[in-house]
């Protein structure tokens, strides 16, 4: 299933292959030989740092998977803060996380009746304005 299952390695090889990227500047850029990307693309998991790299050289928020990861499977909302006063000294992030991948997904759930739309709300956290614009929008008439 989408998402359920992330292997970095191969989502890296697949957008190399889209870009047609020459090896020499895939090496010269991650300071490692050939051989250490051909090894990268059987990796399932990956360093932050060298997944930054990589983001970066491929023109794509290879993050935005794990977001959208926790979007549709983790849905433990329980963990608080102890102290009530105290907040979070992590940054807060606005930005949509919604990809289109996950939009159309979540639509399909809907579409396809596996989910109803209380389902989706309750299961996803997904506003309920926000669900209605998307069914609107992307719904077959």
């Amino acid at each position: 299933m989408f998402l359920k299952d992330i292997h970095i390695g191969k989502l890296l090889k697949q957008r190399v292959e889209e870009l047609e990227m020459d090896p020499a500047r895939i090496t010269a850029f991650m300071r490692c030989t050939e051989q250490e990307i051909l090894t990268t693309y059987k990796e399932k998991m990956i360093s932050t740092d060298r997944l930054l790299r990589w983001s970066k050289l491929l023109g794509y928020d290879f993050f935005r998977l794990y977001s959208g990861h926790l979007v549709l499977y983790h849905r433990d909302t329980s963990i608080k803060i102890n102290n009530k006063d105290k907040s979070s000294s992590l940054p807060v992030f606005r930005k949509n996380i919604y990809t289109k991948e996950i939009i159309d997904y979540i639509v399909d759930q809907i579409s396809t009746k596996k989910k109803t739309i209380k389902e989706v709300i309750t299961d996803y956290q997904i506003p309920t304005n926000t669900l209605y614009r998307w069914l609107k929008k992307h719904t077959k008439q």
